[in-house]
Order: structure tokens, then sequence, then C-alpha cells
């Protein structure tokens, strides 16, 4: 007997959610029906999936690798309904788009409402992750990534080239002083990254990597914090553009600072098989244009 796709979708859902409660409240269903799903899997196919604690469930062998088959299958199914449905018409359904929160906040969301106006069946889902997301774990279709790529899998469409700034605000220097040089850096509080320490390598010619003062996660506090005056910090275009412009921040040691570093480029990434790829076409030539990089 062959597995119904729709307790597929429930044992999916149980692993991503990490739970039988929280996949029940994901899917709006009752927790018996969950269970009832995923033991239904677990009978026809005559293996355990799912080792049960009271905390917490955990992935068998087997069951990790029926779980990455069963993610791959159920994506192909979709693709293949959404492809007859959106034959000869305009881009319609999903389209999960996954950022940097900066990146979101500053570039995408300006632009949400002329790009719902202009494709109206297209139910746009904004999700932000400070990391690079694995988009088929996630179930995203398209992710915009900072940096020099690496991932040989994903097909990618270059955005843009957005320049790297050394700032600080005018509260900040009044009170410190103006960097002359690179190697004043170790006189001053400076605002880094906690997670990729990539992000600490600033593009100055004879940078040591300091050891900031403060830390964040979010770029986008990086910049909350260089705005009231905590420190000098190193952020890219995209995000500060306004603040340069309106004298928020002041751009520093330009005469120091390294282009074509890699870090300046921005693309979009997309599996090319996608049922999807109207709607990824549709979103990425429509922001391409407006994006203030």
């Amino acid at each position: 007997m062959l597995t119904r796709s729709d307790d597929l979708e429930i044992l999916l859902t149980v692993v991503d959610s990490g739970g039988f409660s929280a996949a029940a409240e994901a899917l709006d269903i009752q927790v018996a029906r969950v269970s009832r799903a995923v033991s239904k899997v677990e009978k026809q196919l005559g293996v355990t999936i799912l080792n049960r604690t009271t905390r917490r469930i955990e992935l068998t062998d087997e069951g990790r690798q029926f779980i990455e088959s069963v993610r791959i299958g159920l994506i192909q199914i979709q693709q293949a309904e959404e492809e007859i449905i959106s034959r000869g018409a305009l881009p319609k359904g999903r389209l999960r788009v996954d950022a940097a929160s900066p990146f979101v906040f500053h570039q995408l969301v300006p632009l949400v409402q002329a790009f719902n106006h202009e494709y109206p069946d297209i139910e746009l889902e904004l999700t932000s992750n400070e990391g690079f997301v694995d988009l088929l774990e996630k179930k995203t279709d398209l992710a915009i990534r900072i940096g020099q790529l690496s991932d040989s899998t994903l097909n990618a469409r270059p955005l843009g080239i957005s320049l790297l700034y050394i700032v600080a605000a005018p509260d900040y220097l009044s009170r410190r002083g103006f960097p002359k040089k690179t190697s004043d850096l170790v006189n001053h509080d400076t605002i880094g990254f906690s997670g990729a320490k990539v992000l600490n390598d600033w593009p100055l010619r004879d940078f040591d990597t300091l050891k900031p003062v403060l830390v964040s996660s979010n770029g986008e506090t990086v910049r909350q914090l260089a705005l009231a005056g905590n420190g000098i910090a190193c952020l890219s275009g995209f995000m500060i553009k306004k603040d340069l412009e309106e004298g928020r921040l002041i751009p520093l040691l330009e005469s120091e600072k390294l282009t074509n570093t890699g870090r300046e480029q921005i693309n979009a990434v997309f599996y090319k098989s996608s049922s999807v790829a109207k709607r990824i076409s549709a979103f990425i030539d429509f922001i391409q244009p407006r994006l203030l990089l």
C-alpha cells in the first residue's frame, strides 16, 4: 500500500517543528490526527522513523534517510501540480523568500505593496535569517545572499553590488574624534558581529582583525548601536544609504578602504528545477531595478 501524501506532510511537519503538539498547532489539526498519521506511515513501512521521549523526538537512521527522500518527493509533487495550474497564466501561488533581516527591512519591505499590486495572485512570504538557510529544509523558494557564493548546487542571479562603509554617528565622533588611519581603530570602540567572523574582517588596508567592544548576530542591531553613538561599525550600503545621505552616520577611512572583496556581491539563489520558476523570475525582475544598494 502506498503512503498518502497528506500523512507524509504531517510527518515532515513533526520533524521540522520538533514535536507532535507543535506540528498540530502549525497544521491546525488535533494532536491525535498527527499521532495517527505518523503511526500509519511507520506501520506501512515496517520501520520506526521517530524515537519518542517525553521531552523530544529524534529521527532514527532509517527515518533520517526516509525524510530527506520524502522532502524532495513532496516538492516534486507540488511542482507538478503547480506547473499544470500555472500554464499560460500570470504567476500564481506562494513564493517564500528569505534574506537577512536588514535586507528585508530596508530593501524588500518598501517594495512589497507595489509587487502585490503587480502580481496579486502571488502569495509572498518573507522570512529573515542571519545565516544561510537550506532552501529545501526550510521550504524556501528564493534566498537573497550577501557576499561571495560557495554553494554550486544553487542557481544564482546577481542583483548588484552594495559597497561596505566604516561608519559612526556624529555624537560618537564629537566625543571620541575621527580615526585618520586604519591603525587608529585600536583606540576606538568598535561594533561587530557575533556570528560569521568574516563580517569582522573590515575592508581596510593593513587591517588587523579587532575584537569588537559590542557584538550582535543581527545587522540591524549593529546599525542601531552605531546610530545610538556606541562606536564604529562596518555596514553595507543597502542598509545605511539614507543614514549617510541624511548625516545620521558619517563614512570614515574612505581613502583606506578596499573594494571588490567579494562581500559586496548580492545574489538571488534558487533551485532551477522548481515549478515556482515563473514566480521567482517575476519577483527578481520586479525588485532588481528598484533596489537601492
